[in-house]
């Protein structure tokens, strides 16, 4: 069944330039679709034309009867004095109106009316109240409240004086609650800590609509959608799997249309020369050339049906760095940090030597900013000391960034910081940065929040610095911007700190990780995945040690006899030999999926054939370690 339906949609907000632009795909009910393009492609805009927000000049857009949509994008308006508990129960809308006409039923029979039609209504009432579980909602509230890291605390305080972050979250809720048939997420993750994120991916997985996603967090499209549309110059390319599905294709897609292009512009080429030759052999005196060259120069405008294919530019600056004399880069000593009645830590002992790559990972309000705000000496410690080196230069990029000028143009921003820097050397830096033509003019009060990141850093990559801490790096930055200052980061060789929910950053760079949770900080020399690794062993441990002992417990369990362990030691060879040739069917439907990747119905064929082979290898191994313990 399909689910929206958008044909030859053309949208824009002046009459020069078309955000979309015959813009056409469908999504099918059930699907988990990911809206990819450059920051400025028209995905927002697409959203709100969804949601009937915004009018579109051509097309049509088509939504399933019947069905019905959530978008969690701007913050709605709610009545003054509304607390967070009552954000959330506004999704139960539906269950008031039938719970209020059941209390407004059972009043009337027990005040003495007897219409069996009155007591027909009522039982039908209650059966939709139950069908729609109006008596779990008190747990359905706890189970996403808990899982998006909104306590109960928060529960209690009004909705208007949330911080942006914690609306979104709260509105995310909501819109959970309403429990919806298509749900539209606008950078769901851009204000979820790495827990909630991962519980959304999660909810995801198991939420029966459909789903599309505007994101530009790599990891979380590769395991909540499983389709990318991808809106580029106002029209869309579809590819058929997750985002790593896509970088792989994407690349190859445009290796092949580049050899298609120069393969053609040679036989233009070819054809042009010989052209010339016959028009010159005509001038000598040959008429009857002419008619050939014509004739050939038809053919030649018929065969430029390939535009040259293009990627966009990549940025190409680099962070400057200056040469680190010593080993002592930050040295934290007894630290401790309150606001008003709200402890964030103590006794926090820490230090950092040169080149180390330190993540500062925690949930949202453990006090990640303020700890890197303290080492800036925005904010002082309550007790404790924080020392940077005498050689240390350090550079900041705030998550909320602020400008002393916010009215100049880039240009004067960037000459403000650079003394003695002419206008031309200026906007050749701004447009290594892709600031070019007049953007270079504009007022930095109008750029995006990811535009304005990007100047930021314009302004730190040209100071000499060793240590560099971010607070929040790729947010708000598109996948591009996002790689460019990975390379940035990569090619600086000083010291590195930073506070990051982006899984694929974190992964990259870090050597170190510091965990803010329940006032301290737990120091973890590893990297991210070995990180990983340990909190889920942790998590398991922690099951274990829950679980009920049983009657019979595995110590109490008679040995097992030789026979039965030759038994069992057979069984595992078989079960080894099915792992093997289980793992090798998995190898080639992936094969099989990238063969396919142009062919939407064979590619969803293998890969529900991929999902029940990896239900039958996750079976197998279950097996085979209770084989290999009743060998041992």
């Amino acid at each position: 069944m399909i689910e929206i339906q958008v044909e030859g949609l053309v949208k824009s907000f002046d009459l020069e330039k078309k955000i979309l632009d015959g813009l056409t795909f469908q999504i099918d009910e059930g699907e988990r679709v990911g809206l990819l393009g450059p920051n400025g492609a028209g995905k927002t805009t697409l959203f709100r034309i969804l949601t009937g927000e915004l009018d579109y000049d051509e097309g049509s857009v088509s939504l399933a009867k019947g069905h019905r949509m959530g978008l969690i994008s701007q913050i709605p308006v709610y009545p003054e004095g509304y607390t967070v508990e009552d954000v959330l129960r506004t999704a139960f809308a539906r269950l008031s109106a039938l719970a209020g006409e059941m209390e407004d039923i059972a009043r009337r029979m027990a005040a003495g009316e007897s219409d069996p039609a009155l007591l027909r209504r009522y039982g039908v009432l209650t059966e939709k109240f139950e069908t729609f579980g109006g008596y779990d909602t008190e747990v359905a509230v706890n189970k996403v409240a808990n899982g998006l890291s909104i306590p109960s605390s928060m529960r209690k305080e009004p909705f208007d004086r949330l911080s942006g972050g914690e609306k979104t979250r709260v509105n995310l809720g909501r819109l959970i609650l309403e429990d919806t048939d298509i749900l539209l997420l606008d950078e769901p993750t851009n204000h979820l800590d790495l827990h909630a994120t991962e519980w959304l991916e999660d909810y995801i997985s198991h939420f029966k609509g459909t789903v599309v996603a505007i994101s530009h967090d790599r990891y979380f499209l590769d395991r909540a959608v499983n389709r990318i549309v991808e809106i580029n110059g106002g029209k869309a390319e579809f590819y058929s799997g997750n985002y790593s599905f896509y970088a792989v294709e994407k690349e190859k897609r445009y290796q092949e249309k580049l050899k298609q292009y120069q393969k053609e512009q040679a036989k233009i080429a070819q054809l042009t020369e010989a052209a010339d030759r016959l028009r010159l052999w005509a001038f000598m005196g040959n008429d009857a050339m002419y008619k050939r060259a014509f004739s050939m120069e038809k053919r030649i405008e018929r065969m430029r049906t390939t535009d040259r294919p293009t990627k966009r530019r990549k940025m190409d600056a680099r962070f400057s760095s200056v040469e680190f004399r010593g080993d002592e880069v930050l040295t934290l000593r007894n630290v401790a940090k309150s606001f008003g009645n709200k402890h964030l830590f103590e006794g926090i002992s820490l230090k950092v030597e040169g080149g180390e790559r330190i993540a500062l990972i925690g949930d949202n309000g453990t006090g990640k900013s303020t700890l890197i705000k303290m080492i800036m000496d925005e904010e002082y410690p309550d007790d404790g000391r924080i020392k940077l080196g005498p050689a240390i230069k350090p550079a900041y990029l705030p998550q909320i960034i602020h400008f002393n000028h916010p009215n100049w143009n880039l240009v004067e921003n960037l000459q403000a910081v650079k003394k003695g820097m002419t206008e031309t050397s200026a906007r050749n830096r701004l447009a290594s940065y892709d600031f070019r033509g007049e953007d270079v003019f504009k007022s930095v009060s109008v750029l995006s929040g990811g535009e304005q990141s990007r100047l930021r850093l314009c302004m730190l990559m040209d100071e000499e610095i060793n240590f560099l801490i971010l607070d929040e790096p790729t947010n708000h930055l598109d996948i591009d911007s996002r790689e460019w200052i990975e390379d940035a980061v990569e090619s600086f060789d000083g010291t590195l700190l930073f506070v990051s929910h982006d899984r694929y950053f974190i992964n990259r760079f870090a050597t170190r990780i510091w965990e803010i949770a329940d006032g301290t900080i737990t120091d973890w020399p590893m990297s991210f995945t070995q990180f990983r690794a340990e909190k889920a062993r942790e998590v398991q441990q922690k099951h274990e040690n829950a679980k009920p002992v049983n009657q019979k417990s595995i110590t109490d369990r008679p040995p097992r006899t030789g026979r039965e362990q030759t038994a069992a030691r057979k069984q595992l060879v078989i079960c080894e030999h099915h792992i093997s040739e289980t793992e090798a069917l998995l190898q080639k439907l992936d094969q099989d999926m990238i063969d396919a990747a142009c062919d939407y119905e064979k590619l969803n064929g293998l890969m529900a054939e991929k999902d029940a082979v990896q239900t039958e290898l996750d079976e197998l191994y279950e097996k085979w370690e209770q084989l290999s313990e009743a060998v041992e």
